[in-house]
Protein backbone atom coordinates (compact mmCIF):
# COMPACT_ATOMS: atom_id res chain seq x y z
CA UNK A 1 0.00 0.00 0.00
CA UNK A 2 1.34 3.42 -1.00
CA UNK A 3 1.08 6.53 1.11
CA UNK A 4 -2.05 8.60 0.62
CA UNK A 5 -1.44 11.78 -1.41
CA UNK A 6 -2.73 13.81 1.52
CA UNK A 7 -0.15 12.17 3.77
CA UNK A 8 2.60 12.95 1.27
CA UNK A 9 1.56 16.63 1.25
CA UNK A 10 1.69 16.81 5.04
CA UNK A 11 5.12 15.15 5.14
CA UNK A 12 6.37 17.66 2.56
CA UNK A 13 5.02 20.50 4.71
CA UNK A 14 6.73 19.11 7.82
CA UNK A 15 10.11 18.73 6.16
CA UNK A 16 9.86 22.19 4.60
CA UNK A 17 9.56 23.51 8.14
CA UNK A 18 12.24 21.22 9.57
CA UNK A 19 14.76 22.51 7.01
CA UNK A 20 13.69 26.15 7.25
CA UNK A 21 12.01 26.55 3.85
CA UNK A 22 8.64 28.09 3.02
CA UNK A 23 5.77 25.73 3.82
CA UNK A 24 5.10 24.72 0.21
CA UNK A 25 8.75 24.44 -0.85
CA UNK A 26 8.83 20.65 -1.29
CA UNK A 27 5.39 20.52 -2.88
CA UNK A 28 6.25 23.27 -5.37
CA UNK A 29 9.77 22.12 -6.22
CA UNK A 30 8.62 19.87 -9.09
CA UNK A 31 11.40 17.34 -8.42
CA UNK A 32 14.07 20.02 -8.61
CA UNK A 33 16.61 20.89 -5.92
CA UNK A 34 16.06 23.32 -3.07
CA UNK A 35 18.88 25.31 -1.51
CA UNK A 36 18.98 27.32 1.70
CA UNK A 37 22.18 29.10 2.59
CA UNK A 38 22.70 29.42 6.34
CA UNK A 39 26.17 30.45 7.47
CA UNK A 40 25.21 29.73 11.10
CA UNK A 41 23.96 26.21 10.40
CA UNK A 42 25.36 23.69 12.90
CA UNK A 43 25.23 20.95 10.25
CA UNK A 44 25.35 20.44 6.49
CA UNK A 45 22.28 18.46 5.48
CA UNK A 46 21.14 16.94 2.20
CA UNK A 47 17.64 15.45 1.99
CA UNK A 48 15.75 13.66 -0.76
CA UNK A 49 12.00 13.39 -0.30
CA UNK A 50 9.54 11.99 -2.84
CA UNK A 51 11.96 12.82 -5.65
CA UNK A 52 12.80 16.36 -4.53
CA UNK A 53 16.28 17.23 -3.24
CA UNK A 54 17.18 19.87 -0.65
CA UNK A 55 20.49 21.10 0.72
CA UNK A 56 20.92 23.33 3.77
CA UNK A 57 24.30 24.68 4.82
CA UNK A 58 26.73 27.60 4.59
CA UNK A 59 27.37 29.52 1.38
CA UNK A 60 30.47 27.47 0.56
CA UNK A 61 28.45 24.24 0.70
CA UNK A 62 25.66 25.59 -1.50
CA UNK A 63 28.25 26.72 -4.07
CA UNK A 64 30.08 23.38 -4.01
CA UNK A 65 26.86 21.41 -4.46
CA UNK A 66 25.61 23.18 -7.58
CA UNK A 67 27.23 20.81 -10.10
CA UNK A 68 26.99 17.58 -8.09
CA UNK A 69 24.19 15.07 -8.79
CA UNK A 70 21.96 13.92 -5.96
CA UNK A 71 23.35 10.40 -6.11
CA UNK A 72 26.72 11.86 -5.13
CA UNK A 73 25.49 14.38 -2.55
CA UNK A 74 23.52 11.76 -0.65
CA UNK A 75 26.76 9.87 0.07
CA UNK A 76 28.14 10.60 3.51
CA UNK A 77 31.69 10.58 2.16
CA UNK A 78 30.82 13.44 -0.21
CA UNK A 79 29.59 15.74 2.55
CA UNK A 80 32.57 14.85 4.71
CA UNK A 81 34.95 15.75 1.89
CA UNK A 82 33.13 19.01 1.20
CA UNK A 83 33.22 20.03 4.87
CA UNK A 84 36.69 18.78 5.83
CA UNK A 85 38.18 22.28 5.87
CA UNK A 86 35.29 23.43 8.06
CA UNK A 87 35.58 20.79 10.78
CA UNK A 88 32.95 18.43 9.37
CA UNK A 89 32.23 15.39 11.54
CA UNK A 90 30.08 12.45 10.58
CA UNK A 91 26.41 12.05 11.43
CA UNK A 92 25.74 9.55 8.68
CA UNK A 93 23.42 8.60 5.86
CA UNK A 94 19.91 7.36 6.59
CA UNK A 95 16.73 6.31 4.83
CA UNK A 96 13.36 7.89 5.64
CA UNK A 97 10.21 5.80 6.01
CA UNK A 98 6.64 6.85 6.79
CA UNK A 99 3.28 5.17 7.37
CA UNK A 100 -0.34 6.28 7.50
CA UNK A 101 -2.05 3.00 8.41
CA UNK A 102 -2.04 1.02 11.64
CA UNK A 103 0.03 -2.21 11.61
CA UNK A 104 -2.11 -5.35 11.74
CA UNK A 105 -0.69 -7.46 14.58
CA UNK A 106 -2.32 -9.78 17.07
CA UNK A 107 -1.77 -8.88 20.73
CA UNK A 108 0.76 -10.89 22.75
CA UNK A 109 -0.86 -11.97 26.06
CA UNK A 110 2.55 -12.76 27.59
CA UNK A 111 3.89 -9.21 27.18
CA UNK A 112 2.94 -5.85 28.66
CA UNK A 113 3.88 -2.31 27.64
CA UNK A 114 5.52 0.19 29.98
CA UNK A 115 6.76 3.76 29.65
CA UNK A 116 8.72 3.67 32.90
CA UNK A 117 12.27 4.93 32.68
CA UNK A 118 13.64 1.94 34.58
CA UNK A 119 12.68 -0.38 31.70
CA UNK A 120 14.13 2.00 29.11
CA UNK A 121 17.42 1.98 31.03
CA UNK A 122 17.45 -1.82 31.34
CA UNK A 123 16.73 -2.17 27.65
CA UNK A 124 19.56 0.16 26.66
CA UNK A 125 22.01 -1.78 28.82
CA UNK A 126 21.14 -4.92 26.84
CA UNK A 127 21.99 -3.28 23.50
CA UNK A 128 25.19 -2.10 21.79
CA UNK A 129 25.91 1.56 22.65
CA UNK A 130 25.69 2.68 19.01
CA UNK A 131 22.21 1.14 18.69
CA UNK A 132 21.05 2.80 21.92
CA UNK A 133 22.39 6.16 20.79
CA UNK A 134 20.67 5.90 17.40
CA UNK A 135 17.30 4.94 18.92
CA UNK A 136 17.48 7.63 21.62
CA UNK A 137 14.77 6.07 23.77
CA UNK A 138 16.08 7.52 27.03
CA UNK A 139 15.52 11.03 25.69
CA UNK A 140 12.33 10.32 23.69
CA UNK A 141 9.25 12.33 24.60
CA UNK A 142 7.05 9.24 24.35
CA UNK A 143 8.88 5.92 25.08
CA UNK A 144 7.31 2.46 25.09
CA UNK A 145 8.92 -0.80 26.16
CA UNK A 146 7.57 -4.29 25.54
CA UNK A 147 8.04 -6.21 28.79
CA UNK A 148 7.86 -9.92 29.55
CA UNK A 149 6.14 -10.19 32.92
CA UNK A 150 5.08 -13.82 32.63
CA UNK A 151 7.76 -15.19 34.97
CA UNK A 152 8.28 -15.03 38.71
CA UNK A 153 11.34 -12.75 38.53
CA UNK A 154 11.72 -9.14 37.50
CA UNK A 155 9.95 -8.24 34.24
CA UNK A 156 12.38 -8.33 31.33
CA UNK A 157 12.42 -5.70 28.55
CA UNK A 158 12.09 -7.29 25.10
CA UNK A 159 12.15 -4.29 22.73
CA UNK A 160 11.37 -0.61 22.76
CA UNK A 161 10.10 2.17 20.55
CA UNK A 162 9.51 5.83 21.17
CA UNK A 163 8.99 9.09 19.37
CA UNK A 164 9.64 12.81 19.48
CA UNK A 165 7.28 15.29 17.83
CA UNK A 166 8.75 17.23 14.90
CA UNK A 167 7.09 20.50 13.85
CA UNK A 168 3.86 19.39 15.50
CA UNK A 169 3.32 17.01 12.56
CA UNK A 170 5.71 14.05 12.55
CA UNK A 171 6.25 11.37 15.19
CA UNK A 172 9.97 10.69 14.75
CA UNK A 173 10.47 7.08 15.84
CA UNK A 174 13.39 5.32 17.44
CA UNK A 175 13.37 1.54 17.80
CA UNK A 176 15.65 -0.64 19.92
CA UNK A 177 15.90 -4.41 20.27
CA UNK A 178 18.59 -6.41 22.12
CA UNK A 179 20.55 -8.71 19.79
CA UNK A 180 19.20 -11.86 21.45
CA UNK A 181 15.60 -10.72 20.88
CA UNK A 182 15.85 -9.91 17.19
CA UNK A 183 13.88 -11.77 14.51
CA UNK A 184 11.24 -12.74 17.07
CA UNK A 185 8.62 -10.14 16.21
CA UNK A 186 9.13 -8.04 19.35
CA UNK A 187 10.20 -4.90 17.48
CA UNK A 188 7.15 -5.02 15.23
CA UNK A 189 4.85 -5.33 18.22
CA UNK A 190 6.24 -2.36 20.09
CA UNK A 191 6.43 -0.31 16.89
CA UNK A 192 2.70 -1.00 16.45
CA UNK A 193 2.08 0.45 19.92
CA UNK A 194 4.11 3.58 19.20
CA UNK A 195 2.47 4.03 15.79
CA UNK A 196 -1.02 3.68 17.25
CA UNK A 197 -0.25 6.23 19.98
CA UNK A 198 1.25 8.65 17.47
CA UNK A 199 -1.62 8.38 15.02
CA UNK A 200 -4.15 8.79 17.85
CA UNK A 201 -2.43 12.13 18.53
CA UNK A 202 -2.84 13.16 14.89
CA UNK A 203 0.81 12.63 13.98
CA UNK A 204 2.42 10.90 10.99
CA UNK A 205 4.98 8.27 12.06
CA UNK A 206 8.47 8.70 10.61
CA UNK A 207 11.22 6.10 10.88
CA UNK A 208 14.80 7.11 10.06
CA UNK A 209 17.10 4.13 9.49
CA UNK A 210 20.85 4.06 8.79
CA UNK A 211 21.57 2.90 5.25
CA UNK A 212 23.75 0.08 6.60
CA UNK A 213 21.07 -1.21 9.01
CA UNK A 214 19.27 -3.63 6.71
CA UNK A 215 17.59 -5.44 9.61
CA UNK A 216 15.88 -2.24 10.76
CA UNK A 217 14.87 -1.47 7.17
CA UNK A 218 13.17 -4.87 6.94
CA UNK A 219 11.37 -4.27 10.22
CA UNK A 220 10.16 -0.88 8.99
CA UNK A 221 8.70 -2.39 5.82
CA UNK A 222 7.06 -5.25 7.70
CA UNK A 223 5.45 -2.72 10.02
CA UNK A 224 3.85 -0.99 7.04
CA UNK A 225 6.30 1.88 6.55
CA UNK A 226 7.09 3.07 3.04
CA UNK A 227 10.42 4.40 1.81
CA UNK A 228 10.25 8.09 0.90
CA UNK A 229 13.79 9.42 0.76
CA UNK A 230 17.11 9.94 2.47
CA UNK A 231 18.87 12.26 4.89
CA UNK A 232 22.63 12.76 5.00
CA UNK A 233 24.27 15.14 7.47
CA UNK A 234 27.61 16.18 8.88
CA UNK A 235 28.19 18.34 11.94
CA UNK A 236 30.18 21.47 11.22
CA UNK A 237 33.00 22.72 13.40
CA UNK A 238 32.93 26.00 15.26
Amino acid sequence: MELDPGTVAIIQLAWSRVLGFEDMAFADAAAGRLYRADNDAPALTFVTLFGTEALVGPDWAVAAAQDLPGTVLRQHSTLLTMSRAHGGRGLGEAQLYFCDALPALDPDPSAAVSSEGVFVSRLERLCPPDDSAEAGLSSAEHPFVLVDDSGDGDPAPLAGAGYDVWSGILAHLGVLTPPENRRRGFAQRIVAVAVEEAMASGLIPQWRVRTDNTASQRTARRAGFRFAGTQTSVILGA
